[in-house]
């Protein structure tokens, strides 16, 4: 079986969670964790199950003005920030629009990563990419989860744990709908 953890991420906190969440499926799956920018149709056309989580802005997916924002953020002295790679190119939000009905009994998870808080007050972009996901035929294995960051950009201590734990998870309930062969 292969599942394919796809994610957006600015300062490094939604790809540390993604891989994290990728060690948790290794057991029953192979597995690969992707950047949304270079997650083609290729990369989810046979994949049994598509994990799929980036980060909270302003209460949902992040966009292009929150991108440019995040950016700015980064460089604002002493912030302590460092942006990723690709954080500036298009993501999950125009990712999901381009992708199309699943041509596959696939499953799929949706995550995100957020400020600790209420949910009422950060916002979940999980919420809406686990909908997007289930709009494109997908069916979901598990409620949307989210990854808690502090005030300052950083994961809080054992989120990592927590998102690996999780990806076990996640492996145990598709091995529960019958998807545990590996291929």
């Amino acid at each position: 079986m292969r599942a394919v953890v796809i994610y957006e991420s600015m300062y490094g906190n939604t790809h540390q969670i993604a891989q994290a969440i990728g060690t948790g499926l290794a057991g029953e799956f192979d597995v690969g964790v992707v950047p949304v920018a270079e997650a083609g149709r290729a990369v989810v056309s046979d994949a049994d199950l598509i994990v799929v989580g980036g980060p909270t802005h302003v209460h949902g997916m992040a966009r292009a003005s929150t991108r440019r924002a995040a950016a700015k953020a980064a460089g604002e002295p002493g912030a302590g920030l460092r942006l990723e790679p690709d954080a500036l190119t298009a993501g999950l939000r125009e990712w999901l629009d381009a992708l199309g009905k699943s041509t596959v009994h696939a499953r799929a998870a949706a995550f995100d990563t957020r400020i600790d808080g209420p949910a009422v007050f950060t916002g979940r972009a999980s919420k809406a990419v686990g909908k997007a996901l289930r709009h494109h035929g997908y069916d979901l294995v598990a409620e949307p989860e989210s990854f808690l960051v502090t005030k300052q950009n950083h994961l809080l201590p054992q989120e990592r744990e927590r998102a690996a734990s999780w990806g076990v998870g996640l492996a145990a309930a598709c091995a529960s709908a019958g998807a545990t062969t590996r291929s």
